[in-house]
């Protein structure tokens, strides 16, 4: 895939970036750089921690609605950013469900809830659910990341982040109802701060991945489907699937997100779309109806 050729521009010492095709057959489209080597997936952990926590919803461990965290909140309320929790540690900074306030803290409370409930450490139940099922043999969570370990203590390669990015387009682990929760907004028109970009009103989320809506800037491109979901993470990490297109996209660097980082990914997410527009049996032409 020649859109890939603009990563040997990024500013970064090592990146790797790959596109696949969803569907029946998950073909890879493109890839650049080092697809073994393993980088730090900071806050793309919350998606990986998110399936852990739904499997644990659909084996009877926990329930989505039931109260965690703060007083008013449930493990929904958590897993999309409207639990009340602030960023890190702390007291809530507004009530559960007022506003869409992006929470490291709520993901550690999930950690330790599943830990709690299943009797066995969160890594294990991560590794047993959600690593191991898909394959992710290269990928390892560091119980000592800053943020806490179930928000964003992954590590792991390029070719283990698409195994995630194929579940998150096509569940094996999970159910399609439950998909389809995790890819639907929760707690519509929540107003909040979309990290590194701005204020959107709404600011939507599902259960563990952001939804793109309509927002502009954002760290996707102008050509993506407002039904992209998907996450970034500090470390200079991103994933997103466009069900529309029919494209799986994700990327690890060396180098912190930061202007580069909004600037070169949406370049890249809408060189990538136009090329498969044009690539016989690909996505649809860009602007067409969805």
């Amino acid at each position: 895939m020649d859109a890939l050729q603009l990563v040997t521009d990024w500013p970064v010492d090592n990146a790797a970036v790959a596109v696949v095709r969803t569907g029946a057959r998950p073909d890879l489209l493109g890839s650049a750089g080092p697809d073994r080597q393993p980088f730090v997936w900071a806050s793309v952990t919350k998606p990986a921690t998110a399936l852990a926590v739904l499997i644990a919803t659909e084996e009877g461990t926990l329930s989505l609605d039931e109260p965690a965290g703060p007083t008013g909140a449930t493990v929904r309320h958590l897993l999309a950013h409207a639990s009340g929790l602030g960023p890190e540690p702390g007291p809530p900074l507004d009530r559960p469900g007022a506003r869409r306030i992006y929470s490291n803290a709520g993901y550690v409370v999930l950690g330790d809830l599943v830990a709690e409930r299943s009797g066995i450490p969160f890594s294990d139940y991560l590794r047993r659910g959600v690593l191991d099922p898909l394959g992710m043999t290269g990928t390892r969570l560091d119980p000592h990341a800053p943020s806490g370990a179930a928000a964003a203590g992954l590590a792991g390669p390029l070719v283990d982040l698409l195994s995630m990015g194929r579940e998150l387009a096509m569940p094996t682990l999970v159910s399609a109802e439950t998909h389809r929760s995790v890819t639907s907004v929760q707690f519509p028109g929540l107003a909040g701060v979309l990290p590194g970009f701005q204020r959107f009103e709404p600011c939507d989320w599902g259960l563990g991945v952001e939804i793109r809506g309509h927002k502009q800037p954002h760290w996707t491109g102008t050509a993506n489907s407002p039904a992209t979901y998907g996450h970034f993470g500090r470390s200079g990490s991103f994933l997103w699937v466009d069900p529309v297109a029919g494209v799986v996209c994700a990327g690890l660097s060396d180098r912190p997100f930061g202007p580069w980082a909004a600037r070169s990914w949406p370049q890249l997410a809408d060189a990538v779309l136009e090329e498969w527009a044009r690539a016989p049996g690909g996505g649809p032409r860009l602007g067409s109806p969805e």
